[in-house]
């Protein structure tokens, strides 16, 4: 298995280089040549494994230059030791009306990003050593909330790696931003930025791209990598848990090996749902992709129009690490939808940086649509929502989870379509705290954060995960801002406090 990069269908390089270089030095994303294939034999034998298992299984038909050794001390090493709260990593809950809600939220940070960043840095130290590379790799990420922290924790006193997380400074929650700004370790850092997501995305890409800035890493002995899902190490094991998904339900008599399902995905920069695509395409039955955007809706425009246009207003959100313009991972949808064309991949993408915009032809418009669906809901539905289901089901969503639920119950009302159902619910509702508890009661009691998990625990009875509830009374180690135009002077202060 060969990986290429969709600005330019000449490169071919192994996984473990993929991972271990993060973003193509031509800007582009790194994918597979070929995607691989599974039959219904091949589900049903998954069906009676754990996790692990299934994860060392698909993982293998991707990291195929990983020994079984090699990917068996990567896995386990990220899903063993009780790092997962519930015994199956990703467990499936039916709710009454017969959604399967897939809880990706069991890991250490309390999100999704868990699933994918405490496998990443034990596939990177292994790419590392497969590929002969001795420089100490620097892990320099932009967050839009969850990502940071699942990163942080997940590399933090990795040998030979640092990690650096840029995240917007009034766009995440203040659980999420506390997360990050008390990470402990010896090599991390961390600092706000004045901007949104998208001035951190840019920043990040503009200093991965920028060749000086990676011969001065050189003449330090370090380089740079992405945890962000811009790196195939990052995506790779998203593709995991909706094959496993898939075999619980096979397992649980819910649905019979071979019937379709849908899936919907909560999404901004479109990884999340982009890993269902692969798993897709790889043959696992599904038969409609529902994205699920909030009222920074640019990812619903493009899939019902071809228009992908970033010019509009951004609004800060309920569900911030939704609240995206630019998002990264269509451009690897774009490069398997257009046949692997990196022509149209390139033009496409130079005129979403000159202009802000781009639309793509009617033919690769039709392959879109034949795959997704999508819809979208502002911060009264996501509240809405949050108490309709909770009231009705006892079942307790996060804001984003809660965008999916409601973009599901639009479709299905729309299109009568009653095929079983997968949403991705990607955090626990107390890390949006004070959202989830106005969505519940009309006047909340409490003022600050550590006294509205406390009035959301008695009103709903759900209990705080410990690594939440543990960080009241916590000192930030990390106060620093920066304008988006001195991030590259802020690396280096970090770096150079780290060093060695």
């Amino acid at each position: 298995m060969f990986y290429k990069s969709t600005r330019n269908s000449n490169i071919r390089i192994t996984s473990a280089q993929a991972i271990t270089q993060g973003i193509s030095e031509d800007g582009g994303l790194f994918v597979p040549e070929k995607i691989p294939t599974i039959s219904a034999e091949y589900i049903e034998e998954l069906s009676t494994k754990n996790y692990i298992d299934r994860a060392i299984s698909v993982l293998s038909l991707y990291l195929d230059d990983f020994t079984k050794e090699e990917l068996e001390y990567c896995v386990n090493g990220a899903y063993g030791n009780n790092k997962f709260s519930s015994e199956k990593t990703a467990p499936v809950v039916t709710l009454p009306n017969g959604a399967n809600i897939l809880e990706l939220w069991h890991g250490p940070t309390c999100a999704f990003k868990d699933m994918a960043l405490q496998l990443l840095p034990y596939l990177m130290t292994t790419s590392a050593k497969k590929v002969g590379c001795d420089k100490k790799i620097i892990i320099l990420v932009a967050t839009s909330g969850d990502t940071g922290k699942a990163a942080l924790d997940g590399f933090s006193d990795v040998e030979n790696t640092g990690i650096l997380v840029f995240y917007p400074e009034d766009g995440v929650s203040p659980m999420q931003k506390l997360q990050m700004t008390t990470q402990e370790g010896n090599n991390v850092g961390v600092s706000a930025i004045v901007g949104n997501f998208d001035d951190a995305q840019t920043g990040v890409k503009n200093i991965f791209g920028n060749r000086e800035y990676a011969e001065k890493l050189a003449e330090n002995g370090m380089m740079f990598s992405s945890a962000n899902s811009i790196n195939w190490g990052r995506l790779v094991p998203q593709i995991v848990y909706y094959i496993s998904a898939y075999c619980d339900l096979v397992a649980d008599s819910k649905i019979k090996n071979g019937d379709k399902i849908n899936v919907v995905v909560p999404t901004g920069n479109f990884g999340n749902i982009l890993a269902a695509f692969y798993a897709k395409e790889m043959g696992l039955p599904i038969n409609k992709l529902i994205c699920a955007s909030n009222i920074n809706n640019v990812l619903t425009d493009f899939l019902t129009t071809g228009t992908y246009d970033k010019n509009r207003k951004f609004h800060t959100t309920i569900s911030p690490s939704m609240d995206i313009l630019i998002s990264s991972n269509l451009e690897r949808l774009l490069y398997h939808l257009s046949g692997q064309n990196d022509e149209t991949v390139k033009g496409l993408m130079s005129e979403l940086s000159t202009n802000g915009k781009y639309t793509v032809s009617d033919e690769l418009l039709s392959k879109v649509k034949a795959v997704f669906e999508a819809g979208y809901c502002d911060d009264i539905g996501t509240k809405e929502t949050i108490k309709k289901y909770f009231d009705a089901y006892n079942y307790l969503c996060d804001t984003h989870t809660s965008v999916a639920v409601n973009v599901y119950d639009m479709y299905r009302e729309k299109t009568k379509d009653n095929t079983p159902t997968v949403i991705a619910s990607t955090a626990n509702p107390y890390k949006f705290s004070q959202s989830v508890l106005e969505a519940l009661v009309d006047t909340p009691e409490s003022t600050d954060e550590f006294s509205m998990v406390e009035e959301l625990h008695k009103v709903s009875g759900a209990v705080c995960p410990p690594q939440l509830a543990d960080l009241k009374g916590k000192t930030p180690r990390f106060t620093q801002s920066c304008k988006k135009e001195e991030m590259w002077q802020t690396v280096c202060d970090m770096l150079f406090m780290h060093k060695g």
